[in-house]
């Protein structure tokens, strides 16, 4: 499949550089999407990160994500993109964990991971190390749950408006508003007994200027 992004150009060899460089931290490494992406011990990330940076040339850290795979006997897993600004070249770390077990913080690297590192843990939960300043940065004051994990609920636990009566901000438990909540899910094609406006048409010709069709047949 075509992609119209630019392709970065491979670093031959890096994988096997780095495996020599990190040693025992080194857990597995795959080359996908034409990039690299290498998963290391969650306790070496700091290590492993600076010998990245200092030892590859990867300068800068572009995002810190999270993604949940709820069967995992530690289902998080948080990936650290860098970029190589000399290199012309990215490379993806990777750790696992779980909700109980901290992810060391790699804001002494890079201090904007300050931030990145808020993100996940807001949206998955997942806590961070040494991190200072480990707040909710995207939900709001008093938010239940993580809306990233899989298991959180589409429509939330809570709902926020503006109360009229008592002229302040006010919580209340979710309360779908829109007016038809039942659905059946059969194509209005396929099986549905209803009919739909306008398929009244099909039955018949009504008054008046022939369809199209009709006026075909009479050719």
């Amino acid at each position: 499949m075509n992609n119209s992004a630019p392709r970065i150009a491979p670093r031959e060899g890096i994988i096997d550089e780095v495996k020599a460089a990190i040693g025992g931290a080194f857990v597995d490494a795959k080359h996908a999407a034409f990039e690299d992406s290498i998963t290391v011990a969650r306790e070496s990330i700091v290590e492993v990160c600076r010998i990245l940076r200092d030892q590859f040339g990867y300068q800068q850290l572009m995002e810190i994500a999270g993604v949940d795979y709820p069967s995992r006997p530690e289902r998080f897993e948080v990936v650290y993109h860098l970029l190589s600004v000399t290199k012309n070249h990215r490379i993806r770390v990777r750790v696992m964990t779980n909700e109980d077990k901290p992810v060391p913080s790699v804001t002494g690297l890079w201090p904007v991971a300050g931030w990145l590192e808020r993100e996940v843990f807001d949206m998955f939960g997942v806590l961070f190390e040494g991190n200072d300043d480990l707040r909710r940065i995207l939900t709001d004051y008093g938010f239940r749950g993580h809306p990233f994990r899989k298991d959180f609920p589409l429509s939330g636990y809570v709902e926020m408006r503006y109360s009229e009566e008592q002229k302040r901000v006010v919580y209340e438990p979710v309360r779908l508003a829109q007016d038809f909540r039942a659905f059946d899910f059969l194509s209005p094609w396929e099986g549905a007994e209803y009919i739909l406006p306008g398929d009244e048409k099909v039955e018949g010709v009504a008054p008046g200027a022939p369809t199209p069709a009709a006026a075909g047949e009479k050719k």
